[in-house]
């Protein structure tokens, strides 16, 4: 009954009436991209397969690999082989109308995991199923081993990196041979400078104001009461203050480090990191929303209803869900009133990934604020990030205008992306 497992859990989480699941994710799926798609045959078709990986990615993969590792549930590695490609559709779109009609198999699987029901996935079309169906079979989704390397190496180890890392250490080591070369050098004229002068006093072969020149004494105190050195410390000083002070004052409001405590340990180093939860899953509006939503508390329970329940951390979303109270999570990324940003004009038609913005998340344990967010930063990826114009007709005028005059690459400021109103209005 292993693979009646993998079916139960493999398009959703576990708990029973959680609708934010329900809902289809299709970032990166045009319209009839998965028209005439099938389980069988598919993998071909790399539309089909890219629909089906995203539509996987957003709605599958938090729980399940495609490959046979263990995520939270199975893999799903060879599920189209041992069901029917009909079975797998009835089951997925609606698995307690299957249950009721008295299916065998759904009752089975019902019965044997404690009748925990699988949220219904209706608005899934045939196409978009078979799509998804596809790519499991494509095998694309299955971890790949790590390339052999060269004879002594290391599994997994990364050659190339290595090859660099090494002249990088070749060339500090030249760095200290030299400081030292120079080192030496120094102490060797000192010590000629000292033989000569030596040698000249014993054969008393100066006159007065040779002998003057040779033995005079250094004044350290002629040095401090220059009026040219006094100056230039001042200058020193004053420069370093202001220096200073600019850095203040431009600091203010920028908050890129921050790291507040949040009311449960969440990590998304082993969420999103070791069990590669997809974004979107917990923050189901990052694509379709001016703000990426923070995830309610029955978003938690799809998965943690089944899985470490007594965990301290997870008790505390018992109880807020009890005393029906919100999670007071701490916001970290904050922008000022006066600035307008959306998060789906970024994500989803921008195809910006997150870490663009919120640095490397799946290593984090503890979230803190990466990038700075000021103006000057945002402006910046204005001006350097190409916009994406192919097969959108309404770019066509504008990107033969841009073409006519300028040699550069079409960007977002391109576009009147760094203009005043854009962000403020």
């Amino acid at each position: 009954m292993a693979f009646l497992f993998a079916l139960l859990l493999s398009f959703s989480a576990f708990a029973q009436g959680a609708s934010e699941t329900a809902e289809v994710a299709t970032r990166g799926v045009e319209p009839g991209a998965t028209e005439g798609a099938s389980a069988d045959g598919a993998a071909a078709d790399p539309a089909v397969l890219d629909a089906g990986e995203a539509l996987f990615k957003n709605n599958c993969a938090s729980c399940h690999s495609a490959g046979s590792d263990v995520v939270v549930g199975p893999g799903l590695q060879g599920v189209t082989q041992r069901r029917s490609t009909s079975w797998l559709q009835s089951w997925i779109k609606n698995s307690q109308a299957l249950i009721q009609s008295g299916d065998a198999q759904a009752v089975a699987i019902y019965n044997e995991y404690d009748k925990q029901a699988m949220p219904s996935f209706a608005a899934f079309s045939d196409d978009e199923v078979n799509s998804i169906l596809a790519f499991i079979e494509s095998g694309q989704g299955v971890a790949q081993a790590p390339a052999a390397g060269p004879p002594g190496a290391e599994a997994g180890e990364n050659v190339g990196t290595n090859a660099i890392g090494a002249v990088g250490g070749y060339l500090d080591i030249v760095l200290v041979v030299l400081i030292i070369v120079l080192i030496v050098l120094v102490v060797v004229l000192l010590l000629i400078s000292s033989l000569l002068k030596n040698y000249l006093n014993k054969n008393n072969q100066l006159d007065e104001y040779d002998n003057e020149i040779v033995n005079q004494r250094f004044d350290l105190s002629k040095v401090y009461k220059s009026k040219a050195v006094r100056t230039l410390v001042v200058l020193i000083f004053v420069v370093v203050l202001i220096d200073l002070s600019i850095d203040k004052v431009m600091g203010i409001g920028i908050q890129q480090g921050y790291q507040p405590t949040q009311p449960i340990a969440f990590s998304h180093r082993l969420h999103a990191g070791e069990h590669q939860i997809n974004c979107n899953y917990c923050h189901t509006t990052v694509y379709k929303s001016k703000s990426a939503s923070i995830p309610s508390a029955n978003i938690c329970m799809n998965c943690h209803s089944q899985i470490q329940k007594e965990s301290p951390e997870i008790q505390k979303i018992y109880r807020a869900i009890e005393r029906n109270e919100p999670i007071q999570w701490v916001r970290i990324h904050n922008l000022p009133d006066l600035a307008y940003f959306n998060h789906s004009q970024h994500t989803q038609v921008g195809n910006i990934e997150c870490q663009t913005c919120h640095g490397p998340i799946q290593e984090m344990d503890v979230v803190y604020q990466y990038s700075p967010l000021t103006m000057g930063w945002c402006i910046d990826c204005h001006r350097e990030t190409p916009l994406n114009t192919e097969g959108n007709e309404y770019y066509d005028n504008l990107v033969k205008l841009h073409e006519a005059s300028s040699k550069g690459a079409f960007t977002v400021a391109s576009n009147g992306g760094t203009e005043c109103s854009k962000c403020h209005y």
